[in-house]
């Protein structure tokens, strides 16, 4: 009964040991990663990954898969910036914020249309993380 008392001692001990050395790992992680990777990949969907995807310039792109974004404004300026407030919201939701930086997209387009009061604008483009 001795032997076995010293054998339940020392698998605690070395399960506690495990334990610490997990938690320790854990915090040193949590304390060297930036809190906007830590965002980023913390909304991730999944679903950019159902694309065939390429990398283009250094980036993870959408290889033939569009989203769009329409808006309309006073000017011509401002109803591109509601559209691809549009295209950036919709593709947020869809994919992640890491996917909905407009300026990181690939095979952008704008096309305007006159409107009575301004100007309507679309935008189309590719989706792609930095």
């Amino acid at each position: 009964m001795h032997t076995s008392l010293r054998t339940v001692l020392a698998s605690d001990s070395t399960v506690m040991m495990g334990l610490r050395t997990s938690l320790a790992v854990g915090a040193l992680q949590f304390l060297i990663t930036p809190a906007h990777v830590t965002q980023v990949l913390a909304d991730d969907t999944g679903f950019a990954y159902s694309h065939d995807l390429a990398k283009e310039g250094g980036r993870l792109c959408m290889k033939d898969h569009f989203h769009s974004g329409y808006g309309d404004g006073a000017t011509k300026g401002a109803a591109e910036r509601a559209a691809i407030k549009s295209w950036a919201e919709f593709t947020a939701f869809e994919y992640g914020t890491a996917w909905a930086r407009y300026s990181l997209a690939k095979s952008r387009s704008t096309k305007y249309t006159k409107a009575d009061k301004g100007w309507s604008a679309n935008v189309d483009a590719r989706p792609c993380r930095g």
